[in-house]
């Protein structure tokens, strides 16, 4: 096989310099590249096509590989690298979960070289089908014999590239600062000395309007440890953000990206549409998705750098095929398990891209994305692969005072949502906890009756074995403030991730059932009902339940799923919990209500006296 000198000189690098610098490409973490030897072999070989993806405008393509070698083993393996002259990289050995064998640099994911070639040990030859999102980057790829300790590299393909790498891709909307403001988050390749970045826009089928773009982006040197800022750094491009205003409730926008170079070219994405959402308090059906800890997954069958979350192209399909009855999406914590990896958030971004493309995506921060030591986050572990926090806050939008502090408030028309970052202190006293006081205190329940907290990490309540261990049965020190909160503000549901299966309580205040209904709630709750809903497609096998009944849990389900929330009108609420394996209905309760039981006085809810006693 020919094979070019400057890839060649590329190669012996990868073997022969221990400490060098990256170029961007995504590590992972099961192969050995540094016990990898170069044994390329006339009589093995490996051809891609098509040679150009995305001809007419797509963003994600299948290719084809045609390979062969002498002597075949079924520990024969294919890497896919991006970019295509991939080579060597600082690996440092300064995160304790980077265990042996130490990648350094490595495919953005691979296949074993039978997996669909059931004959391929017999004859050495086979075919496989990948799928290909466009990265910013071209795409080679390469056969190895050895398996993963001990890489042989026997071949190289030719190199395959998008027709335009740099393009405008995966939008992600997002509530703004003011109920009638939408916001478009995009990645493209364009910085401003090559492009302006803009979005055209206006009410369906009528005349369109051009609002500008903001742009982000981050060095290596804004990450906070490895592999984020060695072994896991990949180019993230440019992040554009452009904010559409003064929106009519309801009514159907369309809206496409662009880019406007200097020579007067114009790149354009294709055409989406979104509902601008309902004005605060009106009464109209109002449909919300809520879920932790999904991840992502390959939908070709190949593995990747964190292969957890089995469960999460399952959510994913029953949302896209459920969401002309959705209206917004909050997505509380470890987003997409990149753990330091970079390019893992392009490919998550490209799996959400027909739901966040058509209604708020809201996020929260959990431990995958913020914690780090020395980094100020409330906890010192090692959790986001040394990104702490940065990622999360550029790739998407949320109406924060502070994009580093991941807490923040916003309406959808009959709903309230207090979303906190339990990565941050949020105990009595601190920036956090006076924001949720405030969020909470400043809602008129006229007007916005079903008030629901988010957060990572469960504050409330959870059955899961290792918080049992803890005798807290939740984050410990987690309900020692925010319940009375809860409590005085009347909150109907508190949601949280981390914990991966599902739970629902009951009404509950201080570890009692403050109501006995199980499914059909009438008048006053006189406690929170709080649910763990961290399932949607992370593995589950850590989350297990405990053995001791707690009073308070009124359903468990050891399972990848996701909750949703349908308010008919400001008095009755429809809560569900959905399977991602088939879309139905496992758990369910309603809350029907008058006005004059949210200002009932409960225990804690209201002063001890009043100027009438």
């Amino acid at each position: 096989m020919r094979i070019s000198l400057t890839l060649l000189g590329i190669l012996v690098a990868l073997l022969k310099l221990q400490w060098a610098t990256s170029h961007g490409v995504q590590p992972l973490s099961t192969i050995d590249i540094s016990s990898a030897v170069i044994a390329l072999d006339d009589g093995a070989y490996i051809r891609a096509t098509p040679l150009i993806l995305g001809l007419n405008g797509q963003n994600k393509e299948w290719i084809t590989l045609e390979y062969g070698i002498n002597n075949p083993s079924i520990d024969d393996w294919i890497g896919v690298f991006s970019p295509a002259n991939f080579s060597a990289s600082i690996c440092l050995p300064d995160n304790p979960r980077t265990f042996p064998p130490v990648l350094c640099t490595a495919p953005i994911k691979f296949q074993y070289a039978n997996y669909t070639n059931p004959k391929y040990k017999k004859t050495g030859k086979g075919s496989l089908k990948l799928q290909l999102i466009n990265q910013r980057s071209d795409f080679s790829f390469a056969l190895f014999s050895g398996g993963l300790l001990k890489p042989k590299l026997v071949a190289i393909s030719n190199t395959i590239t998008f027709a335009n790498p740099n393009a405008p891709v995966y939008p992600r909307l997002a509530q703004g600062k003011q109920w009638n403001e939408m916001t478009v988050t995009w990645t493209s390749g364009y910085g401003l000395d090559e492009a302006e970045p803009f979005v055209e826009w206006g009410l369906q089928g009528e005349e369109q309007r051009s609002s500008l773009a903001v742009t982000l982006t981050f060095d290596r040197n804004t990450m906070c440890g490895a592999p984020a800022r060695t072994v896991g750094w990949r180019d993230p491009g440019f992040i554009h953000t452009s904010f559409l205003k003064e929106l009519w409730p309801n009514l159907v926008y369309t809206y496409k990206l662009g880019h406007r170079l200097f020579n007067g070219t114009y790149i354009w994405s294709q055409m989406y549409q979104f509902r601008a959402s309902p004005y605060p308090g009106q009464s109209s059906l109002q449909r919300v998705v809520i879920f932790g800890d999904m991840g992502k997954d390959e939908a070709d069958g190949s593995n990747e750098y964190n292969d957890f979350q089995p469960g999460s192209l399952n959510t994913t399909k029953q949302l896209i095929e459920d969401l002309m009855n959705i209206d917004i999406v909050f997505h509380i914590g470890d987003i997409c398990y990149a753990n330091g990896y970079l390019s893992q958030w392009d490919q998550f971004t490209s799996q959400i891209e027909p739901i966040a493309s058509r209604v708020p995506y809201m996020i929260a921060s959990g431990n995958h994305e913020r914690d780090w030591p020395g980094s100020g986050s409330f906890y010192d572990t090692i959790d986001s692969g040394g990104e702490c926090g940065v990622l999360a806050q550029n790739m998407f939008y949320f109406p924060a005072e502070n994009r580093a502090k991941v807490w923040y408030s916003t309406d959808y028309g009959m709903f309230r949502f207090c979303i906190a970052d339990t990565e941050h202190d949020w105990r009595k006293g601190t920036e956090q906890y006076k924001f949720i006081e405030h969020c909470l205190s400043t809602v008129d329940r006229q007007k916005q009756p079903w008030l629901v907290f988010l957060a990572h990490r469960v504050l409330g309540y959870s059955s899961c074995a290792w918080y049992a261990n803890e005798g807290s049965f939740a984050e410990p020190m987690g309900r020692e403030s925010l319940e009375k909160l809860w409590q005085k503000y009347k909150v109907d549901i508190a949601i949280f991730g981390h914990v991966h299966n599902y739970e629902r309580t009951c009404p509950v205040y201080e570890n009692v059932c403050t109501n006995k209904e199980k499914h059909s709630y009438k008048g006053a709750l006189n406690g929170t009902i709080h649910v763990v809903a961290g399932g949607a497609g992370a593995s589950v096998t850590d989350s297990e339940f405990s053995g001791i009944q707690t009073a308070w849990s009124i359903f468990k389900d050891f399972d990848h799923g996701f909750v949703k929330l349908t308010a008919f009108d400001h008095s009755n609420l429809l809560f569900e919990y959905k399977k991602s394996r088939d879309g139905k209905v496992h758990d369910s309760f309603k809350i029907s209500r008058d006005y004059r039981d949210i200002l009932a006085c409960t225990v804690d809810s209201c002063p001890a006296t009043t100027l009438a006693t």
